[in-house]
């Protein structure tokens, strides 16, 4: 037998680019996947800035992308690197409600929604099944996207919520928690200014007259969409 023959070779691991602002999110993935030898972090990111140049020299297998960052949002994160790097697959893995949040980023490009709540089994199942080139959904998001395409709903009856952009929509559904502007500032890590911008755009998007009909409008599409 020659010594090619007895050359064992193995595939190598899938590499997995990662962002998300928090530090000990990111650390934790790193220790996770390094117990799987078919998946490997090469590298990470903690906003949308230094993550696109990073990805463009990595070229990574997958992204896995949070949907709060500061600056831009995972939403837009998303939708730019569809258009820049089409060949890389996102799976989002998010704390937002994925009632609310899964539907919109599947749209953006991504191909997968885990929340942060599953264990890592169910992280890893779902970034092997995206790798693979299918779309990872959990059973509830699923059935709720074929129970829309099968009542035949459409772009003729989507929401003017989804005209939003990453952010507004992110003031949007804190709006409908009924968080103050402060509190909305505090937690996105913008400005006071900033959120009240937001929230005149909203007023202006949604065709509402007021606060308190903005506040009104955002609670009840917030209990719409859990109810789900």
């Amino acid at each position: 037998m020659t010594a090619r023959n007895q050359t064992i070779t193995r595939a190598q691991p899938k590499r997995i680019f990662v962002v998300d602002d928090h530090p000990i999110v990111r650390q934790g993935l790193a220790n996770l996947l390094s117990d799987e030898k078919d998946l490997t972090i090469c590298g990470e990111a903690e906003n949308a800035l230094k993550a696109l140049p990073a990805i463009g020299k990595l070229q990574p297998d997958l992204t896995i992308v949070d949907i709060s960052l500061t600056g831009k949002t995972g939403l837009e994160l998303i939708k730019d690197l569809r258009a820049q790097f089409p060949e890389v697959p996102v799976l989002v893995m998010s704390m937002h409600e994925e009632m609310i949040y899964a539907e919109r980023a599947l749209r953006a490009g991504a191909r997968g929604y885990i929340m942060k709540q599953e264990g890592g089994k169910v992280l890893v199942k779902a970034i092997r099944q995206v790798l693979s080139g299918q779309v990872y959904a959990s059973e509830k998001i699923s059935a709720t996207i074929l129970d829309r395409l099968s009542d035949g709903q459409g772009e003729l009856t989507r929401s003017p919520v989804e005209n939003l952009s990453g952010r507004e929509f992110e003031v949007f559904q804190l709006i409908g928690q009924r968080l103050s502007t402060r509190q909305i500032a505090q937690q996105l890590r913008v400005g006071v200014k900033t959120v009240e911008v937001h929230r005149m755009h909203l007023k202006e998007k949604l065709n509402l007259k007021d606060g308190p009909a903005l506040i009104h409008y955002a609670v009840s599409w917030g209990g719409t969409q859990r109810a789900r």
